[in-house]
Parts: C-alpha cells; sequence; structure tokens
C-alpha cells in the first residue's frame, strides 16, 4: 500500500511539472508563400497545423481523392473538410488573405496566411495547384514547425497527382485567362475542366510543361523548386 501511495504522489507531483495542454498553449504561426515560378500561377492555398503522422499523401502511392480534387481543380474545400474532422489537427486555413490579397498567387508574388499551432499540433502542411498544369501542386507534407522564436524556411518542387494524363490542353486545364487558350470564341482564354485520363496512377515529381498541346513550354516550364514556404511564430504571443 504504500508503494502505491508513493506512486500516486509521484504522478500528481509530474502533472504539476508537465500539465495539460490549454488554449493559451497555442501560438499564432504567420505561414508565408512565395511563387517561384515565371509562368505558374498558385491556386487558393491551403494551410494546416496538426500533430506528427498527419500527411497530404505518400510518394509512390494514389492521390486521395481530396488531394485529386487540388491537384485536378484548383479546389481545397474537401480536403479542408477531411483534415477538420480529424482530432489530430488543430486549425485550417485558406486564402485568400485580407484584402488586397487575391485568391491566385502571381509569379513573384508572396501571400501571408496565419494559423494556430503549439504543443503536440507542432506540425504543419501547405497545399495548392499550379495552373496551368493538368494535376500539378506544391506542398509541404507534415514538416515539423520552428521552435522557439526562429523561422522556418522549406523550398516545395511541384508534384504531380498521378490521376491525369499531361495533355497540356486548354480543354482539360482549369483557369482564367490563358494566352495560349485565347480564341475568337474565347477571347478570355479560359481554361476548361474536361479530364483526359490516363494518369500515372500514383503521386510523384512534376516533369514539367513540354509543350505537347497548347501550352508554351517557354513560357511555363519550370525548374524546381516552385514555391518557397516560410513559417515563424509571432513574437507578441
Amino acid at each position: 500500500m504504500k508503494k502505491w501511495i508513493t506512486g500516486v504522489l509521484f504522478v500528481a507531483g509530474l502533472c504539476g511539472v508537465f500539465p495539460a495542454l490549454r488554449a493559451d498553449d497555442m501560438s499564432t504561426y504567420e505561414v508565408t508563400i512565395t511563387n517561384l515560378t515565371r509562368g505558374q500561377r498558385f491556386t487558393p492555398v491551403l494551410v494546416a497545423s496538426h500533430k506528427e503522422g498527419v500527411k497530404l499523401f505518400q510518394l509512390g502511392s494514389p492521390a486521395t481523392p481530396q488531394l485529386k480534387t487540388i491537384a485536378e481543380e484548383g479546389d481545397p474545400g474537401p480536403l479542408a473538410t477531411l483534415l477538420r474532422a480529424n482530432p489530430d489537427v488543430k486549425e485550417v486555413v485558406i486564402s485568400p488573405a485580407p484584402p488586397p490579397v487575391s485568391n491566385l498567387v502571381d509569379p513573384g508574388e508572396t501571400i501571408t496566411l496565419r494559423v494556430q499551432a503549439g504543443g503536440r499540433f507542432d506540425h504543419f502542411s501547405v497545399v495548392a495547384m499550379l495552373i496551368p498544369t493538368n494535376d500539378g501542386f506544391f506542398a509541404l507534407n507534415g514538416v515539423e514547425g520552428p521552435k522557439g522564436n526562429e523561422s522556418l524556411d522549406r523550398l516545395s518542387p511541384a508534384y504531380d497527382a498521378g490521376t491525369e494524363r499531361n495533355d497540356e490542353t486548354c480543354a482539360s486545364i482549369p483557369g482564367p485567362g490563358f494566352s495560349e487558350c485565347v480564341t475568337p470564341s474565347n477571347p478570355s482564354g479560359n481554361g476548361g475542366g474536361a479530364a483526359p485520363g490516363g494518369g500515372e496512377g500514383y503521386v510523384h515529381i512534376h516533369a514539367g510543361i513540354h509543350g505537347i498541346g497548347n501550352m508554351n513550354a517557354a513560357m511555363r516550364d519550370w525548374r524546381n523548386p516552385v514555391a518557397k514556404i516560410t513559417i515563424r511564430r509571432l513574437q507578441n504571443d
């Protein structure tokens, strides 16, 4: 009995040293995304804070339906819904940031989003589609955040979701105002949403734009990386 009582007292003492995670353990983090390409735009960007082990995808494995929707359509809604239902996820935010920032990130442009994180919710994921591509995207995939007041810089290559053949045609690439897609019947140059099928079947590093369809490789192609992501905790938190 004495040993049991001693053990209870010891555990109680530890509870005082290591208190449970409270709301005030959370801090605000700024996640800054810069488009490093010359001819690609980023669709609305999703940022999530979560525990270790949460992943958006696995290289070499098939994309989830939610990632497929981002990579082909630029719509982060289904993935946001999935993540928000996961108890291992703290917060999910989607651009646009407050005005005047638009919901598309142009070449050379930078946007900043804020997300709550802390305690065991110390990992971050970021994702958005590249347009004009068939199913290309950039991402941070469950990266541990910075410690203290340090900042963390990461570069992302372009990934291919492997869900759609890269035919590089106006008919299959959604998005506004592509110069290659301007015709008398389509003066705005908007892309379409037809799915060509025939994807590789797994997530891999994107091979770029090669000019096999309507897209101008000299304008739209890239050399990795395509995005810079900086994460830092606001010092007044």
